[in-house]
């Protein structure tokens, strides 16, 4: 049942999710690719992060292969809708991926604005550095993300 559950929520189909939760399906079950319905979610749907996240999904997950939580994924892909859900459920903003990497540093590569503005106040240390030596800020510029190079400097120097 978690493959059919995982394949409804990567296809943005809440009422499917509901149908297979309401059935019995372990919201925090592994598909055959060892990811829950979290991980595959449409993060362009907050409501179904919401459905999932309500129904108890853990939303500091761990991806098997980076280590990477949703929260990155979301704040990489810019749903800022999804990742609001996430930290108001619990998802922790200080987690880091295999390489050091915070939500932030993601949300900073693509020059996500809406993203960065969140989680730059909650991450407890905005300026530091992955495994790499970058910061989020570096990493903006890096990827030529200007705006969003601006948006970390102006904070950083301002607190």
């Amino acid at each position: 049942m978690s493959d059919n559950l995982c394949n409804a929520s990567a296809r943005g189909d809440l009422q499917k999710v509901l149908e297979l939760l309401q059935n019995g399906a372990d919201v925090n079950g592994f598909n055959k690719y060892n990811r829950t319905a979290l991980q595959v979610v449409n993060w362009a749907n907050p409501d179904l992060v919401e459905a999932l996240l309500r129904e108890g999904a853990n939303p500091n997950i761990r991806d098997p292969i980076l280590n990477l939580t949703p929260l990155h994924d979301a704040a990489r892909a810019g749903w800022i809708g999804s990742v609001q859900k996430l930290v108001q459920y619990g998802a922790d903003v200080n987690l880091c991926d295999d390489n050091d990497n915070l939500p932030l540093h993601g949300a900073a590569s693509e020059g996500n604005l809406e993203v960065i503005h969140l989680l730059i106040r909650l991450t407890a240390d905005p300026g530091a550095c992955n495994a790499d030596g970058y910061t989020a800020g570096q990493l903006a510029h890096l990827h030529k993300e200007m705006e969003a190079a601006k948006c970390i400097e102006d904070y950083l120097s301002s607190n």
